[in-house]
């Protein structure tokens, strides 16, 4: 007998999981750190931070890349990731995943050291456009920096890695990219188009570009001093988002593909949700209508109403618009319940992983139903009481978590709301 949802679709499990930030490698290394109010925000070392406003970020310093480029690193974070979840999975064979990959990267483009070494092989002073360093670029010793920029390569690399089925699927979709990729394997495998999926996010964006593109924009935080105590969800202080580096991973398949190899059933991804705003180019509307929107889509993918949620992951970022927003939102779909809900933010801790933001936090999500803990939102000292959340202050909070709602908004009016539960409706 088929496995099936309330919708009559596939019901997708989740049987691996792998994830790297800041905070360390792998599930164990993260959960204690993240369960136990530990940052891991630190001071940039990567390049000089001369007349810079922001000089944090939860970098991971802990994988070598040098020289740095910022695919590079990110493509080595997947590795990493993807690894620890195939081999929790226990699926396939070595190079011989049985099913497609799902990408969720930041976009790439040629950064500053490698301009400069292209600008200086055209043998011009000035006048250099972005046509010459491309035409430099296909030079023999640029071979590898025209093969990195102009195609990326991160998703190639990682279907040759571990085998997976047909062209990767590469997603941008901003800081809800991460959620975006999974719901793309989602629809996979209910469409009956796949058994199992690999869903990755990676995002290794922390360099000289990103962070003054950031700065210029207002978005960053700029309490330098100490690092840890820069991101501060919900807190009335909060004064912008941290840059982080990470990478998630997911194997998911249908119950009925679990089951039938014996595979260990961690958490089902019961629903998805995705809205679009296109409200402005970096902020998502004020009025929410979009989130909620999103919000409710997720729920009635889910099968299930407000009332079954135990516990959000918001998406929290530590700026003052946005949680304006995702707790207006939040406040319109659960009503009165929604001051009781436990709302905490990963990004206290571990900073804004951008691209990579869905998976890592599906990851935890997930880890919160298995392990009856709710990780704490750090830093809050400065209640906003225009945000009466109860974002579970500063402690770890043990729990019985059954069903769980991970939030992604990005850029763009990007919004991908995810519900994960403990089993099937």
């Amino acid at each position: 007998m088929a496995h099936t949802d309330s919708h009559g679709r596939p019901i997708v499990v989740v049987t691996g999981m792998g994830v790297l930030t800041s905070l360390g490698e792998g599930q164990q290394d993260n959960w204690a750190k993240l369960t136990g109010g530990i940052s891991g925000i630190k001071r940039i070392s990567r390049f000089p931070l001369d007349h810079m406003r922001t000089t944090i970020a939860g970098t991971v310093d802990f994988v070598p890349a040098d020289p740095f480029c910022a695919p590079e690193l990110s493509q080595r974070l997947a590795d990493r990731a993807a690894e620890e979840a195939i081999a929790e999975a226990g699926i396939g064979t070595k190079g011989n995943f049985p099913g497609p990959l799902f990408l969720a990267l930041p976009p790439v483009e040629i950064e500053w050291p490698q301009r400069q070494a292209l600008a200086a092989a055209t043998g011009r002073n000035d006048g250099v456009s972005y046509a010459d360093l491309i035409a430099v670029a296909d030079q023999p010793q640029f071979r590898d920096t025209y093969r990195r920029f102009l195609f990326a390569s991160v998703g190639e690399h990682l279907a040759d890695r571990f085998g997976t089925r047909g062209n990767p699927i590469a997603t941008s979709t901003a800081c809800a990219s991460g959620g975006t990729a999974i719901q793309l394997a989602v629809e996979s495998i209910r469409a009956g188009l796949s058994d199992a999926a690999l869903v990755v996010g990676t995002d290794a964006s922390v360099n000289p570009e990103s962070l003054i593109r950031f700065s210029l924009l207002s978005a960053l935080s700029t309490r330098n001093d100490p690092p840890e105590g820069a991101s501060r969800p919900f807190s009335k202080d909060r004064d912008g988002f941290v840059m982080a580096e990470g990478a998630g991973a997911l194997v998911l398949e249908s119950m009925d593909h679990a089951l039938a190899r014996g595979a260990r059933i961690l958490g089902v991804l019961a629903g998805c949700g995705e809205r679009a705003d296109a409200f402005h180019r970096t902020r998502s509307s004020p009025d929410g209508k979009p989130v909620i929107a999103c919000l409710h889509a997720a729920l009635a993918d889910a099968g299930i109403g407000p009332e079954a949620v135990d516990y959000i992951n918001a998406h929290g970022t530590s700026t003052p618009e946005n949680e304006r927003m995702e707790w207006l939102a939040v406040s319109t779909v659960f009503g009165d319940r929604a001051g009781s809900i436990p709302i905490s933010s990963n990004k206290s801790m571990i900073g804004h992983t951008l691209t990579a933001a869905g998976t890592i936090e599906a990851v935890f999500s997930l880890l919160t139903i298995r392990n009856g803990r709710i990780p704490p939102t750090i830093n809050y000292h400065d209640p906003d009481p225009a945000l009466p959340v109860d974002c579970v202050p500063n402690v770890a909070r043990d729990a019985q978590v059954s069903c769980a709602i991970s939030n992604s908004f990005g850029f763009g009016g990007q919004n991908v709301c995810l519900v994960m539960r403990a089993e099937p409706v």
